[in-house]
């Protein structure tokens, strides 16, 4: 009667707009309870309220190409150990210390005894000592050095060997004004960043290098920690040196800290 192609008249359905927002739902489940095939998500979805049947939810499962996975990786939790370096994460220069043991040997058998002390925030290493035997004297000397050149941090994190916990170390920290998070025992993943360091420099010294003695070892590791620090590129600081970044947030952190336009000057001229 007026003229208009029947095409325009046809009715709109809204069945695929239906089908769009539950097979949306079906993904979310199904992400959710990986587990699950599409009867048990069916079965969600009846409890949910949507009004489908069965053949319904196969169709759309099919066209999502959703399945149960035939293997399942697994997944570790963060546990119940209260410090470690996912619940006691660094967020700032100086703010946690890790550090660990790695042991080696020279060329005629003798053992060899390292610590790295290693920032976690700027993932610097501040020193490695290496000896022949390594006492809790010798780990509070070597911290007493690092702490009169770069400043106490706030918490220091180890293992409970009996070098970290031995009183002596315990207390002069406890008098430093340091705080301690010992890892839950047999969980060395909590020391993460230790664990990491420790990893990378065995694999790419260590494993490489034969030590004629000790003075060269001494000399090699220090020459390693040198390059570490300052050329090696590390992808959790944007593609920054370690020493880059530190020199980065240093100087950041000097700038917050600068409460007047002359300060601040200063600060920028300096640095």
């Amino acid at each position: 009667m007026i003229s208009q192609p029947r095409s325009s008249q046809r009715y709109a359905g809204r069945k695929a707009e239906r089908d769009r927002r539950l097979a949306e739902r079906m993904v979310v489940l199904s992400r959710e309870n990986p587990r699950y095939g599409y009867r048990r998500v069916w079965a969600l979805l009846r409890r949910e309220g949507w009004p489908v049947n069965k053949k319904r939810v196969h169709r759309l499962w099919r066209e999502e190409g959703l399945k149960v996975p035939d293997r399942q990786r697994k997944r570790r939790r963060l546990g119940d150990g209260k410090n470690s370096c996912t619940r006691r994460r660094a967020t700032h220069l100086n703010h946690v210390w890790s550090y660990d043991f790695v042991m080696d040997e020279t060329e005629e058998g003798r053992r060899l005894k390292m610590m790295p002390v290693v920032d976690e925030y700027t993932r610097e290493c501040l020193s490695i000592d290496v000896e022949r035997s390594i006492t809790a004297e010798d780990v509070v000397s070597t911290l007493a050095s690092l702490f009169r050149s770069r400043g106490e941090p706030v918490f220091i994190r180890s293992d409970n060997g009996p070098e970290f916990i031995a009183r002596a170390i315990k207390e002069w920290l406890e008098v430093s004004g340091v705080r301690t998070l010992y890892i839950e025992p047999g969980s060395p993943w909590e020391n993460a960043y230790s664990e990491t360091f420790i990893s990378r420099f065995s694999d790419e010294l260590l494993k490489r290098e034969v030590f004629a003695g000790l003075l060269e070892a001494k000399v090699l590791v220090e020459d390693y920690r040198g390059h570490y620090n300052h050329h090696k590129p590390h992808s959790a600081l944007g593609y920054q040196t370690p020493a880059e970044f530190a020199m980065a947030v240093g100087l950041d952190r000097k700038v917050e800290d600068a409460g007047k336009p002359e300060e601040l000057e200063s600060v920028l001229t300096l640095s």
